[in-house]
């Protein structure tokens, strides 16, 4: 007879809703605007010196009096803290590549397109408002997508917007994100150290032929990959990020036991589990939890430590690691009079550059392979669908801002940057909100209108 699982107060008001929080694609997002949106209050506030110094206080590491790390905290976060994400996001590049949407060039085709438009026509229409050399640093800025806010968006619009249409989005939000870190590692590194990157390269080595000789444990990864791979990039001048996106793609992507092994494996210890002799008692006999170990390993080793890794450190991103870099980079004072604002072309740029860019890189080269057959729409997407999902990929927030710290030093050029990022993202994220919410009701409309006639009829 099977029984009834208990529920005590705690799973019922602390667990359960905090689980349930936590695995809402769309709390992430949330949870970074009010992040943002405190970071900017507070710049703004009595307590803005307060706050604003608050991340400029260092952190060092050293022996004998010797550091060798000295960063104050906003570096710390966007070079150390912001690692994770980047480690992540290679984890997820190399899932699709292995065996997702990215896997195979028919699949690939049309997102790595549109991804590369997306990211070179807002380039070029920055460097056409920034011709001047004091400026055109930022052109990396407007160049990717923040797929968190812009997932958001769509997962705010639930069954209105097609399965396919967020797909999309994601799949060319991906090449977009690549991208993004192949243009950090090229075009925002200076003064290379060599001799560190050789240390971190040849490490990276090691865990390469680690994977290829079957270790699956990811703390050893972790240790090599954080002590011996990223610390040496952080130390040669490469962006650390990038070495947080290479050990991703070391990290093993295949599994121990197969469905079938699995399977057959569990079935058998959930026999032997109910075979052996069980106590009246809550606990389990020590026969019971040798079983019990076994089920739990075979569970382990038919998951890929690739995914397990994603899946564990998901909640982690987008609750803590992103938060906090929110608080650290969007906090902006806005006492900037209009003139001084534009008295460069960086903020109107950045604006063009998201806005303008996104719908001429993603609609028009999509709409171009469509026109010339190259590629198809993803089925039950439409044309109003691919240009409500062009204006909300003008949302760049996350990369965006991080480009910002890395293409700029005068704190004037950082303001202009962030501001026309806000500006940006706002107009991107609420037009596109309200185009794809309008087709949607026109779609509907045109669902009903054929069974209101039926009915006069």
């Amino acid at each position: 007879m099977e029984q009834k699982i208990t529920i005590t107060p705690v799973d019922r008001w602390v667990i359960n809703p905090l689980s349930a929080f936590i695995s809402n694609s769309i709390m992430g997002g949330v949870v970074l605007l009010v992040a943002a949106v405190i970071a900017i209050i507070l710049a703004n506030s009595p307590l803005s010196e307060t706050f604003l110094g608050f991340w400029k206080n260092k952190i060092s590491i050293g022996i004998n009096n010797q550091l060798f790390l000295n960063y104050d905290l906003q570096h710390w976060v966007n070079d150390g803290l912001i690692s994770i994400f980047f480690f992540v996001l290679g984890l997820e590049l190399k899932r699709e590549i292995v065996g997702g949407q990215l896997s195979g060039w028919r699949n690939a085709l049309l997102p790595v397109a549109v991804g590369l438009g997306g990211m070179l026509f807002p380039a070029l229409i920055f460097l056409f408002f920034n011709p001047e050399t004091e400026t055109q640093s930022g052109w990396g800025i407007p160049m990717a997508t923040d797929i968190a806010f812009a997932l958001g968006v769509l997962h705010l619009l639930g069954k209105r917007v097609p399965t396919s249409v967020k797909i999309f989005l994601t799949a060319f939000g991906i090449i977009d994100d690549l991208g993004a870190i192949l243009v950090i590692a090229l075009f925002y590194t200076d003064d290379i150290s060599f001799v560190n990157l050789a240390i971190g390269g040849f490490f990276l080595l090691m865990l390469m032929l680690a994977n290829r000789a079957g270790v699956r444990n990811t703390m050893f990864y972790g240790i090599v990959g954080i002590g011996l791979v990223w610390l040496p990039f952080l130390l040669s001048g490469v962006h650390a990020t990038i070495a947080a996106v290479l050990v991703a793609f070391t990290i093993p992507a295949n599994t121990k036991f197969n469905e079938r092994q699995f399977l057959y494996r569990n079935k058998k210890y959930a026999g032997k589990f109910d075979a052996a002799d069980s106590t009246d008692t809550s606990t389990v006999t020590k026969e019971q939890l040798h079983i019990l170990k076994k089920m739990k390993s075979t569970a382990k080793h038919a998951m890929t430590p690739l995914q397990r890794l994603e899946h564990s450190l998901h909640p982690v991103v987008s609750f803590v690691v992103m938060p906090i870099f929110a608080l650290a980079n969007a906090g902006v004072v806005l006492n900037i009079d209009i003139e001084t604002l534009l008295s460069n072309n960086i903020c109107i740029g950045i604006i063009a550059g998201l806005l303008i860019g996104k719908i001429i890189g993603i609609f028009g080269v999509t709409y171009l392979m469509v026109k010339t057959k190259i590629s198809n729409l993803p089925r039950g997407m439409t044309i109003n669908h691919l240009f409500g999902v062009s204006v909300i990929s003008g949302i760049g927030f996350t990369m965006s801002i991080f480009i910002t710290s890395l293409a700029y030093n005068d704190p004037q050029f950082i303001t202009q940057a962030k501001i026309g990022i806000f500006i940006a993202s706002i107009i991107g994220g609420t037009l596109g909100y309200l185009l794809l919410k309008r087709n949607a009701a026109k779609s509907q409309l045109k669902k009903i209108k054929p069974e209101e006639a039926q009915i006069q009829a």
